[in-house]
Protein backbone atom coordinates (compact mmCIF):
# COMPACT_ATOMS: atom_id res chain seq x y z
CA UNK A 1 0.00 0.00 0.00
CA UNK A 2 0.65 3.49 -0.89
CA UNK A 3 1.31 6.42 1.32
CA UNK A 4 -0.67 9.78 -0.12
CA UNK A 5 2.13 12.61 -0.55
CA UNK A 6 1.38 15.46 1.14
CA UNK A 7 0.89 18.53 -0.60
CA UNK A 8 3.32 21.13 0.16
CA UNK A 9 2.99 24.81 -0.81
CA UNK A 10 5.19 27.41 -1.28
CA UNK A 11 5.88 30.49 1.29
CA UNK A 12 4.23 32.75 -1.29
CA UNK A 13 1.26 30.96 -1.22
CA UNK A 14 1.48 30.65 2.19
CA UNK A 15 2.19 34.51 2.72
CA UNK A 16 -0.89 34.86 0.24
CA UNK A 17 -3.24 32.67 2.38
CA UNK A 18 -2.76 34.02 5.67
CA UNK A 19 -3.36 37.25 4.37
CA UNK A 20 -7.18 36.89 4.13
CA UNK A 21 -7.11 33.64 6.74
CA UNK A 22 -9.59 33.67 9.82
CA UNK A 23 -6.80 32.40 11.71
CA UNK A 24 -2.92 32.24 12.12
CA UNK A 25 -0.90 29.28 11.21
CA UNK A 26 2.79 28.86 11.30
CA UNK A 27 4.61 27.48 8.45
CA UNK A 28 7.86 25.38 8.02
CA UNK A 29 9.01 23.91 5.08
CA UNK A 30 6.25 23.39 3.22
CA UNK A 31 3.50 22.66 5.52
CA UNK A 32 0.87 25.06 7.37
CA UNK A 33 0.23 24.47 11.01
CA UNK A 34 -2.85 26.02 12.81
CA UNK A 35 -2.15 28.11 15.78
CA UNK A 36 -4.57 27.30 18.59
CA UNK A 37 -6.13 29.37 21.38
CA UNK A 38 -4.13 29.63 24.32
CA UNK A 39 -5.32 29.49 28.24
CA UNK A 40 -5.79 31.81 31.39
CA UNK A 41 -2.10 31.53 32.20
CA UNK A 42 -0.42 31.57 28.53
CA UNK A 43 -2.68 35.20 27.82
CA UNK A 44 -2.16 36.34 31.15
CA UNK A 45 1.69 36.06 30.99
CA UNK A 46 1.68 37.36 27.17
CA UNK A 47 0.09 40.58 28.71
CA UNK A 48 2.25 40.95 31.51
CA UNK A 49 5.13 41.31 29.85
CA UNK A 50 3.65 43.31 27.15
CA UNK A 51 2.43 46.21 29.53
CA UNK A 52 5.80 46.30 31.17
CA UNK A 53 7.71 46.30 28.25
CA UNK A 54 5.43 49.12 26.56
CA UNK A 55 6.28 51.22 29.48
CA UNK A 56 10.22 50.48 29.48
CA UNK A 57 10.35 51.13 25.83
CA UNK A 58 8.00 54.01 25.41
CA UNK A 59 10.52 56.62 25.14
CA UNK A 60 13.37 54.38 23.24
CA UNK A 61 14.36 53.16 19.45
CA UNK A 62 12.34 49.89 20.52
CA UNK A 63 9.33 48.18 19.71
CA UNK A 64 7.42 45.29 21.37
CA UNK A 65 5.25 43.04 19.32
CA UNK A 66 2.36 40.56 20.75
CA UNK A 67 1.49 37.80 18.93
CA UNK A 68 -0.25 39.01 15.71
CA UNK A 69 2.99 39.76 14.18
CA UNK A 70 4.85 37.39 12.13
CA UNK A 71 8.72 36.57 12.13
CA UNK A 72 10.33 35.54 8.80
CA UNK A 73 13.08 32.64 9.80
CA UNK A 74 13.80 31.74 6.96
CA UNK A 75 12.46 33.71 3.28
CA UNK A 76 11.89 30.18 1.86
CA UNK A 77 11.13 27.53 4.80
CA UNK A 78 9.93 29.18 8.01
CA UNK A 79 7.75 31.74 9.79
CA UNK A 80 6.10 31.92 13.14
CA UNK A 81 4.07 34.09 15.38
CA UNK A 82 5.73 34.65 18.66
CA UNK A 83 4.54 35.32 21.57
CA UNK A 84 6.29 38.61 21.93
CA UNK A 85 8.92 40.05 20.15
CA UNK A 86 11.09 43.36 20.55
CA UNK A 87 12.46 45.30 17.71
CA UNK A 88 14.69 47.70 17.74
CA UNK A 89 15.92 50.82 15.30
CA UNK A 90 14.46 50.33 11.94
CA UNK A 91 12.03 47.43 11.08
CA UNK A 92 12.78 45.16 8.46
CA UNK A 93 9.64 43.64 7.07
CA UNK A 94 9.53 40.78 4.44
CA UNK A 95 9.43 41.53 0.70
CA UNK A 96 5.79 43.93 0.12
CA UNK A 97 4.60 43.05 3.54
CA UNK A 98 3.68 45.12 6.81
CA UNK A 99 2.62 41.78 8.88
CA UNK A 100 5.71 40.25 8.92
CA UNK A 101 9.30 41.44 10.45
CA UNK A 102 12.71 40.16 9.78
CA UNK A 103 15.18 41.81 12.51
CA UNK A 104 13.73 41.13 15.80
CA UNK A 105 16.00 41.37 18.80
CA UNK A 106 14.16 39.42 21.45
CA UNK A 107 11.94 36.67 21.12
CA UNK A 108 9.85 35.82 24.15
CA UNK A 109 7.65 32.31 23.39
CA UNK A 110 5.57 30.72 26.20
CA UNK A 111 5.65 27.41 26.85
CA UNK A 112 2.71 24.67 26.84
CA UNK A 113 2.72 21.23 27.22
CA UNK A 114 2.53 20.43 23.31
CA UNK A 115 4.71 23.24 22.35
CA UNK A 116 7.91 23.28 24.48
CA UNK A 117 9.69 20.46 22.78
CA UNK A 118 9.39 22.23 19.42
CA UNK A 119 10.08 25.72 21.33
CA UNK A 120 12.96 24.72 22.77
CA UNK A 121 14.29 22.34 19.71
CA UNK A 122 14.03 23.35 16.31
CA UNK A 123 12.22 26.51 16.22
CA UNK A 124 15.35 27.69 18.63
CA UNK A 125 18.00 25.85 15.77
CA UNK A 126 15.89 27.86 12.91
CA UNK A 127 16.09 31.01 15.31
CA UNK A 128 19.48 31.51 15.83
CA UNK A 129 19.90 31.46 12.10
CA UNK A 130 18.28 35.47 12.67
CA UNK A 131 21.65 37.39 12.79
CA UNK A 132 19.41 39.94 14.80
CA UNK A 133 18.53 37.98 17.19
CA UNK A 134 20.82 38.52 20.89
CA UNK A 135 17.58 37.01 23.01
CA UNK A 136 15.58 34.24 23.12
CA UNK A 137 13.47 33.62 25.94
CA UNK A 138 11.08 30.65 27.43
CA UNK A 139 8.67 31.04 30.13
CA UNK A 140 6.78 28.25 31.85
CA UNK A 141 3.27 29.02 32.35
CA UNK A 142 2.77 26.08 34.94
CA UNK A 143 5.40 27.39 37.59
CA UNK A 144 8.33 30.08 37.74
CA UNK A 145 10.77 29.08 35.36
CA UNK A 146 11.98 31.26 32.83
CA UNK A 147 14.86 29.99 30.61
CA UNK A 148 17.24 32.99 28.89
CA UNK A 149 19.15 32.46 26.28
CA UNK A 150 21.39 35.07 25.06
CA UNK A 151 24.22 35.86 22.63
CA UNK A 152 27.28 37.03 24.86
CA UNK A 153 30.46 38.81 23.49
CA UNK A 154 32.13 35.84 21.69
CA UNK A 155 28.25 35.45 19.32
CA UNK A 156 27.88 32.22 21.90
CA UNK A 157 24.20 31.43 23.19
CA UNK A 158 24.13 31.05 26.73
CA UNK A 159 21.39 29.98 29.02
CA UNK A 160 20.18 31.14 32.22
CA UNK A 161 17.66 30.24 34.27
CA UNK A 162 14.95 31.79 36.78
CA UNK A 163 13.29 29.25 38.76
CA UNK A 164 12.03 31.48 42.27
CA UNK A 165 9.25 34.54 42.59
CA UNK A 166 12.00 37.04 43.55
CA UNK A 167 13.92 37.06 40.46
CA UNK A 168 14.70 39.22 38.15
CA UNK A 169 15.01 38.84 34.24
CA UNK A 170 17.86 41.04 32.77
CA UNK A 171 17.67 41.17 28.94
CA UNK A 172 21.03 43.41 28.45
CA UNK A 173 20.01 44.31 24.81
CA UNK A 174 17.40 46.35 25.39
CA UNK A 175 18.54 47.25 29.02
CA UNK A 176 15.56 45.83 30.66
CA UNK A 177 14.61 44.38 33.66
CA UNK A 178 11.41 42.42 34.21
CA UNK A 179 10.79 40.44 37.76
CA UNK A 180 9.26 37.66 37.97
CA UNK A 181 6.43 38.57 40.02
CA UNK A 182 5.55 41.17 37.26
CA UNK A 183 5.64 38.25 34.69
CA UNK A 184 3.54 36.21 36.65
CA UNK A 185 1.26 38.49 38.20
CA UNK A 186 -2.17 36.94 38.93
CA UNK A 187 -1.28 33.63 36.68
CA UNK A 188 -2.66 30.83 38.49
CA UNK A 189 0.60 28.41 39.19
Amino acid sequence: MTLAKKKLISSEEYLDMEQYSEYKSEYFHGEIFAMTGASFNHNLIAWNIAASLHGSLNHSACFAFIGDMKIQVDKENHYTYPDVSIVCGDIEFADGRDDTIKNPIVIFEILSHSTKDYDRGSKFTAYRNIRSLKDYILIDQYAYHIEQFYKNEKENWVLEEFKNSDDTLRIKSVNIELSLMTIYDRVKL
